[in-house]
C-alpha cells in the first residue's frame, strides 16, 4: 500500500499568473489530501526568506510546484528547492529555464526536427520602425505564460507602434509568424502523451487562446479526442513526447500546437513545464480522459517527483 506523504503546496508567486496559481494550488492541495497526503499549502510571496522558512517549517517530503509564470516556472523557484535539498515536482532548473525562454526553446525544438513556425526576436526600437515578418504575425513576450502580452499583427494593421510603445515585458520581443487555423494542446505524463484536445474559441472572433479563454468559464470549447486526421493527430502525440524530451522535461508537460488545415501543416509553439490546474485546466481535462482521476493525477506527480530521485513512494 502506498504510504502517506507529506506534501507542501507551493503556490500565488509574484508574476501576473499569481491568481491563476492560486486556483491551481487550492485544487491541487484539496486533491492531495483527498488521495490521503499531509497537506501544508505555502504562498511563495515577494518575500523569499518568508517562502524559505514556510517550507522549511513545513520539512516535506516533496514540493508541489504550483506557481506560474516568471520565478515559478522558470528555473528560479527550482534552485532554491535544490539548494533547500527539497524534492519538487515538474522539471528541473535547467528543463524549466529553457522552456520558459521561447526563443531557446524553439532553438532547441528546430534542432530536433521538430516544426516551428519562422520567428526572430526583435527589439522594441526595431518593431516601431517596420514590420519585423510579412503580416500576418504574431508578438509575445520571450518569458511570460497564459497568453499575457501576445498580440496578432495583420496586414493593413497599425498597432504595431502602438504595440511597441505600451510593451510591459522587457526591451525585446519574440516575433514569429502568424498560422492560421486550429489550437491544439497534447499533455505528456512522464514518457507517454495523453491525447490531443482541440479548443475552440466560445466567441467567433477569438484568434487565439488568450488568457481569458485558457481560465474564464464558457470563454473557449474543448474537444477531446480532437477531431483530426488520424495522422495529425498521431503526430501531434508524438511530437509533443519529442519536444519534451528535446528540453529535458520531467512529470507533466503540456505542448501546444497550430494545425493549419489548409495545408496540413502542424506547427509547435511551445511546451509548458507546469501545466495549469485548475478546474477549466487542460491536464486534468485530458488525464480524466484517460481515466485518471484528479486526485490519482497529483498523486501521481508527487511520487514520480520522489522515484525520480531515487527517493521511497511505498
Amino acid at each position: 500500500m502506498s504510504k502517506s506523504l507529506s506534501v507542501a503546496v507551493l503556490q500565488g508567486g509574484t508574476s501576473s499568473e499569481r491568481s491563476v496559481s492560486l486556483r491551481s494550488g487550492a485544487g491541487v492541495a484539496a486533491a492531495l489530501h483527498e488521495a490521503g497526503h499531509r497537506v501544508t499549502t505555502v504562498d511563495a510571496g515577494a518575500d523569499l526568506i518568508a517562502t524559505i522558512e514556510a517550507l522549511r517549517a513545513a520539512a516535506p517530503d516533496v514540493v508541489f510546484n504550483a506557481l506560474h509564470g516568471p520565478l515559478g516556472e522558470d528555473g528560479a523557484i527550482q534552485g532554491v528547492l535544490e539548494w533547500l535539498g527539497l524534492p519538487y515536482t515538474h522539471s528541473s532548473v535547467r528543463a524549466s529555464a529553457l522552456a520558459m525562454d521561447k526563443d531557446a526553446s524553439r532553438r532547441v525544438f528546430a534542432a530536433a526536427g521538430l516544426p516551428v513556425a519562422e520567428g526572430r526576436v526583435v527589439t522594441m526600437e526595431a518593431l516601431a520602425e517596420a514590420d519585423p515578418l510579412p503580416p500576418p504575425y504574431v508578438v509575445k513576450p520571450v518569458a511570460e505564460g497564459s497568453s499575457f502580452g501576445v498580440e496578432i499583427v495583420r496586414e493593413g494593421d497599425n498597432r504595431r507602434a502602438d504595440i511597441a510603445r505600451r510593451w510591459a515585458y522587457g526591451r525585446e520581443a519574440l516575433v514569429e509568424a502568424f498560422i492560421p487555423g486550429r489550437e491544439l494542446t497534447v499533455a505528456v505524463l512522464g514518457d507517454r502523451a495523453l491525447t490531443v484536445t482541440d479548443i475552440v474559441a466560445a466567441s467567433p472572433t477569438g484568434d487565439f487562446y488568450d488568457f481569458d479563454a485558457k481560465y474564464a468559464p464558457g470563454c473557449s470549447v474543448h474537444h477531446l479526442p480532437a477531431a483530426l486526421p488520424p495522422e495529425i493527430f498521431e503526430q501531434a502525440l508524438r511530437h509533443a513526447e519529442a519536444a519534451h524530451r528535446a528540453l529535458g522535461c520531467s512529470g507533466a508537460t503540456r505542448s501546444d500546437f497550430r494545425f493549419d488545415e489548409d495545408t496540413s501543416r502542424l506547427v509547435l509553439l511551445e511546451v509548458n513545464t507546469q501545466p495549469g490546474m485548475t478546474p477549466t485546466s487542460l491536464l486534468p481535462e485530458q488525464a480524466a480522459h484517460c481515466g485518471i482521476s484528479y486526485p490519482d493525477l497529483c498523486d501521481w506527480i508527487v511520487r514520480e517527483a520522489l522515484e525520480r530521485r531515487g527517493l521511497p513512494t511505498q
